[in-house]
């Protein structure tokens, strides 16, 4: 049966059917709704819901009478108190779910509000870009109604005094509609998916490979293609399509994909549409809902309200730490190829939140962005401002002409001399030349970045390069427990985490 035979609920096919109207007059809209639902918490009464309600510009009120907050600042003064079970903090009722944050460059996990509300919410907004599936052109639409792969987090949630918390992706899992499960189309299905060792998931999960037909596949990268690369090997197969020919999407997000496709093009018998999808911890923010474009479209019209503070150094300090009262702006405001980290309220309580991304719009008129980083995993030691997509990009380009695959990277700022030099590790099986490499890397990054460019003639003295297996980078994230599911390697290394990876490196011997 094809999914687009399937007779939807129908608040959720309402929901799916909401026009988009003008980006202001829908955001506004959004901010009412979530106002009024969380005007009798106690959030909301500190910060004057009322009033913000009753003014001429709910916008702007709502900017001057409420706070802005990063995860730090609103757990100690709000969310502390929904993890004990006190009702009606941030938004209405006990909050019943947690999602734990993959935590790259943190040590302790975050604890984000999820409620039933927010769940919905994003199986809406998974939906309306299923349904804009249906507009592409040259696509197999019968792979729509084939089975879905989706390897993230166990289902097997941690069970707290009021709460259960884990990844995000096993939270949703969990909550699949019941008609979608019906049809049979999720895999791996529930028993696995509550595993929580992750070898054992993976194995069971080749184990039950060819009795699937699969036409969807939804994970991280990393992950997915070493699940990939364990079936093929298993089953002697040249190409994952030898046994499932209707394979035809990829859903990824959380981290750019394009240093991933050289590897996973050798895993694949014929070509397969990638799709990207911007769903974080706290919420499903946008989606590429158009064929071969570079944006992601922003879920303006389910409940979630974004603001957007201008990513430089009247907001931020040199560690990438936001400001008090930074300067923001709402959707109408913003200009096309500058530089935003964003700020969210949502229907889980999530008021005014920095999630920490940053990201530029690249389709105003379309409301579409590209991620381009974080506002903590950038490198500015000397003015060079380079951001991931800088790094991302390189990376693609030296895969192209050296005709070798780096599925994974980070780089560090470190002193040479009495200057700067930036050490990136990079993750590749093939024989490469590494003084070539580096030069190449240096010579993108001076095209893609002009301030780059001009450090790299004072300041930033030096650039080296380290080749690792991938084997490497896989191990230090097992070693800090940060395997399948939700979990990147980080792109910049900093801090703790740098001393780590380099202690890390030197026990094993690199």
């Amino acid at each position: 049966m094809s999914i687009f035979e399937i007779k939807l609920p129908k608040s959720i096919a309402r929901a799916l059917n909401i026009p988009v109207k003008d980006p202001r007059g829908q955001q506004i809209k959004v901010l009412k709704k979530l106002l009024r639902k969380a005007r009798f918490t106690q959030f909301g009464q500190q910060y004057l819901f009322d009033e913000i309600l009753l003014s001429k510009h709910p916008g702007k009120k709502f900017q001057q009478l409420v706070p802005t907050y990063n995860y730090d600042k609103i757990y100690k003064q709000w969310w502390h108190k929904t993890l004990d079970g006190t009702p009606d903090v941030c938004w209405p009722g006990v909050i019943k779910y947690f999602a734990l944050s993959s935590g790259t460059s943190e040590a302790a996990s975050k604890y984000i509000p999820v409620t039933k509300e927010l769940i919905r919410s994003n199986t809406i907004t998974s939906f309306r870009q299923l349904l804009s599936l249906t507009k592409y052109e040259n696509v197999p639409k019968s792979a729509l109604g084939r089975g879905w792969l989706m390897l993230g987090g166990s289902t097997q949630l941690q069970k707290g005094p009021t709460y259960f918390a884990g990844d995000l992706s096993g939270i949703q899992q969990k909550n699949i509609p019941f008609w979608f499960q019906g049809l049979g189309l999720y895999k791996p299905g529930k028993k696995i998916a509550k595993e929580k060792d992750w070898a054992k998931k993976l194995d069971e999960i080749v184990e039950m490979a060819p009795n699937w037909d699969i036409g969807f596949i939804v994970g991280v990268p990393a992950w997915l293609q070493l699940c990939i690369e364990k079936i093929i090997e298993k089953y002697n197969l040249t190409t994952i399509h030898d046994m499932w020919p209707n394979l035809a999407f990829y859903v990824h997000g959380g981290v750019a994909m394009e240093p991933y496709k050289k590897g996973f093009e050798k895993l694949l018998g014929k070509p397969i549409t990638y799709i990207e999808t911007y769903l974080a911890s706290e919420g499903f923010l946008a989606y590429q809902n158009r064929q071969d474009t570079r944006g992601m479209h922003l879920a303006l019209n389910n409940n979630i309200f974004f603001e957007f503070v201008p990513f430089d150094d009247n907001n931020f300090d040199a560690d990438g730490n936001m400001l008090d009262n930074p300067e923001t702006l709402m959707i109408h405001e913003v200009e096309e190829n500058k530089e935003y980290a964003i700020l969210i309220s949502t229907n889980a309580g999530t008021w005014r939140y920095a999630i920490g991304d940053t990201v530029k719009f690249v389709d105003k008129s379309r409301n579409e962005i590209v991620i381009t980083g974080r506002t903590k995993h950038f490198l500015s030691l000397v003015g060079e401002h380079l951001s991931v997509d800088n790094m991302n990009k390189a990376i693609e380009m030296a895969n192209e002409a050296m005709n070798i695959n780096i599925p994974e990277f980070t780089v560090a700022g470190v002193p040479f001399g009495n200057f700067f030099a930036h050490q990136w590790y990079v993750a590749c099986n093939d024989e490469v030349e590494v003084e070539k490499l580096t030069n190449i890397i240096d010579e993108k990054l001076k095209l893609l970045n002009d301030d780059y460019e001009i450090e790299r003639r004072h300041a930033l003295k030096s650039v080296q390069v380290k080749v690792l297996s991938e084997k490497v980078f896989m191990d230090f994230m097992k070693s800090k427990g940060k395997v399948g599911g939700q979990h990147k390697f980080p792109r910049v290394m900093k801090g703790k985490m740098l001393a780590d990876w380099e202690l890390f490196l030197g026990a094993a011997g690199n």
